[in-house]
């Protein structure tokens, strides 16, 4: 069924809103105010034709853009990206009752984005198309940093080798980070070995396990360089973990002695802390852990870090072990609701939160608050460009 109608809003997932026989309607692609032809099937619109268009409609700059899956926000312009982005992280803190507005956006793409999960499959390499399961063949994509330009090419080489896979790349300082995933139990290493002269990977790896390595991948933290580890989490851009950083090191004050660092990672944030304070530092992830751990063994002019491996969603830091000054905290999608009912009870004086899901952040930020922090200097870190995601930063003190 085919109607014409006007695009009321904006979901959270980018795609227009309009109302049918009192239904809504989600349309990928349109804007707030356009009317458009839609093809309708149960809440799913897709878009046939504009009509009218809004203002704020702009050319897309990829030419994958409305095929491939991987952007959603290419043809809306600047004033209404960043109000919408902005209005990801404040509506649903509205909704837990905390009526605060960010007060800066950072936009964070740099030279592109670092990291990548590209698919291989039959029909080509790339992201998912939309609102499908079915691949996008790409033969560039221009949101990724320049090191990032044969990503596609690999791809399609890794099917060659082992068939379907899902093909996650690494951009770092000493060559491309490769870590190969399928499901197929005969995938040889044999046959993905010569990709790594082919491409001149830095390393690369097959469902978890390392293949061969020309090379360490390297990232630089700070002062501090990190090896990273196979599926190490990192930051999309290099931008965006600056920026971060930089807000973190920010909300430290005189009176702080004492600093923790809990979802650490790496330490993106405990490496550049402990070039000021001792940091305590934890997560979950145990070759995370190792990594920084060798890093502070190997950079000089450091204070003392004490990395350790736990679990913050089963075994959070109770609020009797939780004696620092000031804790800084960056959890999954999942957010950190253990870890900060524990905070609310403590008497931490300052906790810097780094969320990248507005959902759980205004979950957590209410347990804060009601715990007794006032929260200030909300900041959107625009790292996920021409995406429906937000990084969010915030600062809780009692």
């Amino acid at each position: 069924m085919t109607s014409t109608a006007t695009i009321l809003n904006l979901g959270h997932k980018g795609e227009g809103v309009v109302e049918l026989d009192g239904h809504k309607v989600f349309v990928p692609l349109t804007l707030p105010g356009e009317t458009v032809e839609i093809a309708v099937d149960g809440d799913r619109g897709t878009l046939m034709g504009v009509i009218k268009p809004a203002e704020s409609r702009i050319e897309p700059f990829c030419p994958h853009f409305g095929a491939c899956g991987g952007c959603q926000l290419q043809h809306m312009d600047r004033p209404s990206y960043e109000a919408f982005k902005i209005g990801l992280v404040e509506t649903p803190l509205r909704f837990a009752g905390i009526g605060a507005s960010v007060t800066r956006f950072i936009d964070a793409a740099g030279d592109g984005r670092r990291r990548a999960s590209l698919h291989a499959r039959r029909e080509g390499a790339g992201y998912m198309r939309l609102r499908s399961h079915e691949v996008h063949d790409l033969d560039a994509c221009p949101i990724l940093v320049p090191g990032l330009a044969r990503a596609p090419d690999i791809t399609r080489a890794v099917f060659q080798a082992v068939g379907e896979a899902d093909v996650s790349f690494v951009a770092s300082l000493s060559g491309l980070d490769v870590a190969i995933r399928t499901e197929k139990k005969q995938a040889r290493v044999e046959r993905v070995a010569p990709l790594v002269a082919r491409f001149k990977l830095a390393r690369l790896a097959l469902n978890g396990e390392m293949v061969l390595q020309a090379q360490p991948p390297i990232i630089e933290m700070g002062r501090a360089r990190v090896e990273l580890p196979i599926g190490g989490f990192l930051q999309a851009t290099a931008a965006a973990e600056n920026a971060l950083a930089e807000y973190v090191l920010g909300a430290l004050d005189r009176k702080t002695k004492t600093v923790a660092d809990l979802f650490c990672g790496l330490g993106p944030f405990a490496l550049r802390l402990a070039e000021q304070r001792p940091v305590a530092a934890f997560d979950a992830d145990k070759p995370g852990i190792a990594a920084l751990d060798h890093a502070r063994r190997f950079t000089k002019g450091l204070r003392e870090i004490t990395a350790k491996a736990r679990d913050l969603f089963r075994d959070p830091l109770t609020q009797f072990e939780l004696n620092y000054d000031f804790v800084v905290l960056d959890p999954p999608r999942a957010g950190a609701e253990a870890q900060v009912r524990e905070l609310a009870k403590s008497k931490v004086r300052t906790v810097v939160m780094i969320a990248c899901d507005p959902r759980t952040f205004a979950r957590d930020a209410a347990i804060l608050i009601g715990g007794g922090y006032t929260m200030s200097d909300l900041v959107a870190v625009d790292q996920f460009t021409q995406s429906t995601h937000i990084e969010i930063a915030a600062t809780f003190r009692r």
